[in-house]
Formats: C-alpha cells, structure tokens, sequence
C-alpha cells in the first residue's frame, strides 16, 4: 500500500524512499562471503559482477572500458561523447580537466571553474560525430574480448543505433535522463521503441525510468534490460525521484511482465548516485539485478578524467545538468583491480566495492544477487 502525504489543501504527495533510507537485516544464518557468487547474466552474455559503468567520458576511454571488462564487469562506450569527435580524446579531456582544476579557495572561484569547464565541454561536444574514428575505439574494445556495450541516446537512435550494430556493438544502450516508449521530438517522426528495437539484431537496455507504467512499456517495447534513474543529472530540475522507491515501482512491473509473458525476464539496472559498497547492496535489496556505476570509478588510475567526474548532460548545449567533481587528487588515484575487488585501506566502504558487496551478502544468508532481492529491509525515521 502506498504511503501518501498531505502537502497542502487538497494535495498529496506520494511518501518515497532513497537508498540511504533503508538499512538491511543481517539473518540468523550467516555464510562466508568466498561462497557468495555476483555473477550476472543478461541475454547471452555474463559478467562476474553486477556492475556496470556509467557511459561518461571522464570514465569511458576504450583502455578504461577494455580494463572494466578484465575486472568483471561491463564498461559502456558513449557514441555522442568526446570519443568520437576529436581524433585524440585525451587532449580533448585534458582540456576540460584543466578548466576545472584551477585551485579556487571561495565559492565565486569554484563557480567560476565550474562554468568554464562546462562552457569548454558544450564546446567540444560541437565537433562533427565521425562514426568511423568511433568504429576504430569499438573495434580495440571487441579484439581484446570484453563485450562492445555502446550508449546512444534517444533522440539520435534512429539515425545512430544501425550504424552502431553494424560497427560491432554486442549491447545497445538507450539511454537518456528520461526516457519513454515513445519519444516526441519537434519537427521528425516520433521514435517507437517497439518497432525500432524490433528491427535491431542486439539486445537493448533502455532509461532512465522511474516508474512503474514507464517501465512496463519498455519491457513491452522488448528491452532486455530497463535502466532506474539518471545518476546525478535530473537533481537541478526536481526530477530526482528517491531511487529505493523507483527501483521498488520498476522491479514490480518486471514481476508483472514475466507473468505477462510466461516467463521474459527483464533485467533492472539501477543508474544509482551511490558511494559505496552498502548502497550497492540496498540498490540489488530493492529488486535491481545489476548496478550503473558513475562517481566511485572515478577514483581508478584506468579513469580518462584523472579524478574529476561528470556526466554527459552537463554538455547540454542549451540546458546542462550536473556538476563536475574532483572525487579523488589525480596522485591519488588506484588501479580499478583495486577500486573493485582491494585490498582497500579504506574504511568508509568506497574501496573494493565488489568485496564489501560480498561481505554484505553473506552477513545476510544470500549467495547471489537474485536471492538477495528477497533480503529483509528497515526503514530510518
């Protein structure tokens, strides 16, 4: 039963939940975390943890995807980023890590920073898309064998998503920091996402979403997998619906559509703003089966951003969304092996992310991801 509040004279809101609202229960029977198995599978391809990497170029270099796939997890390329409008995407980054990293000592000088950054992203993200130097980053990703996982986002699939498959992309990602079945946009043909990835030879993740209707129209659509959330981008238009909640709402119309269906089973991934290890955990506790992970990748020396982090809206032209931070100073920086799976030195659960989700999952009594969804939650008044 929904929880609603009054806010007003004749008006209520729905009462909802974020990940750090609710804490899990440990069980009665524990087990040793070197028997719990993370390992996820989506289609026909498996990964050795449920994690995936958010699709920004202050993480998605192909050397950063390449090194995500050899720790376990899936790295996804963005095909409207930087990587395929300058022929060396490094200098491109640099440029923007530069404006950003000026040492600031008040608030006018870090706000100062920040709009120089942002202004030289909308900059470059002006260069002219050139899908052959962006075939030539997919093709180093395919010939060192972690699977090809590329983001396009909705207003551009059309155009895009066939040019992509043919280039070799093993996974498609729709993504926006919202998406719907049907997207409208002036002056063109609305994108019918049923009959669109109908005519797609690959398996097709979609969002973000965040609520229960939208979400079954994807599944319907026949998306393999429904992305939860927009990471840290929807924040400055009060779109940020708390993402316990949302992932609750969309794993729900999951359960709906298998039985629907007889049995399609349609993959959650939460695109979360989480910090730690415990989040991950609560995040696959509400009913995801994999987790998008952003910021905490910043931190590995694999990263193009050198410890800074953003997200791709922030390049809005017209509209950008999001801000840039240094999670960690460049020296301070480890390697991804580390940032995943540790040792860490770290207390605070933001180092060897994929150990302490072990950890938490065997001090509950589950051994793999989908058992965990069934974990005992609480909530913080």
């Amino acid at each position: 039963m929904h929880e609603y509040v009054e806010i007003g004279k004749g008006r209520e809101a729905r009462a909802a939940y974020d990940l750090h609202d609710l804490s899990l229960v440990p069980a009665r029977r524990t087990r040793s975390s070197k028997v719990v198995d993370t390992t996820w599978h989506i289609d026909a391809y498996s990964f050795d943890v449920p994690l995936v990497s958010h699709p920004t170029d202050a993480l998605a270099s192909p050397e950063f995807v390449i090194e995500m796939g050899r720790q376990g997890g899936l790295g996804v390329l963005n095909a409207e980023g930087l990587l395929g409008r300058h022929a060396s995407f490094s200098d491109a980054v640099k440029r923007v890590i530069s404006a950003a990293s000026i040492e600031w000592d008040d608030l006018e000088s870090l706000l100062k920073s920040q709009s120089d950054a942002t202004a030289i992203l909308q900059e470059l993200h002006q260069a002219q898309l050139d899908m052959d130097l962006f075939a030539e980053h997919m093709a180093r990703v395919r010939d060192s064998g972690a699977t090809v996982a590329v983001r396009v986002s909705p207003q551009n699939a059309r155009e895009l998503a066939p040019q992509l498959v043919k280039a070799g992309a093993e996974l498609l990602f729709i993504q926006g920091t919202i998406i719907s079945a049907e997207h409208v946009q002036q002056g063109g043909e609305p994108l019918n996402l049923k009959e669109f990835i109908g005519t797609l030879d690959v398996p097709v993740i979609a969002g973000g979403v965040f609520d229960y209707s939208t979400a079954m129209h994807l599944m319907r659509s026949g998306a393999a997998g429904v992305i939860v959330g927009s990471g840290q981008s929807n924040q400055s238009m009060s779109l940020d619906v708390p993402l316990a909640t949302a992932i609750a709402d969309v794993a729900a119309a999951r359960r709906d559509y298998l039985d629907e269906t007889g049995g399609r089973y349609v993959h959650v991934i939460a695109n979360a703003p989480v910090q730690s290890s415990g989040q991950i955990a609560v995040a696959l506790g509400v009913g995801a089966d994999a987790v998008m992970l952003g910021e905490p990748l910043a931190r590995a020396v694999e990263a193009s951003g050198e410890g800074m982090y953003w997200e791709s809206a922030i390049a809005h032209p017209r509209f950008p969304r999001g801000e840039m931070r240094q999670v960690v100073p460049a020296e301070q920086r480890e390697p991804l092996q580390t940032v995943l799976h540790g040792p860490s030195h770290d207390p605070h659960g933001t180092m060897n992310l994929v150990g302490g989700l072990r950890r938490i999952m065997a001090k509950c009594g589950y051994e793999d991801p989908k058992s965990f969804q069934k974990v005992s939650l609480t909530v913080r008044k």
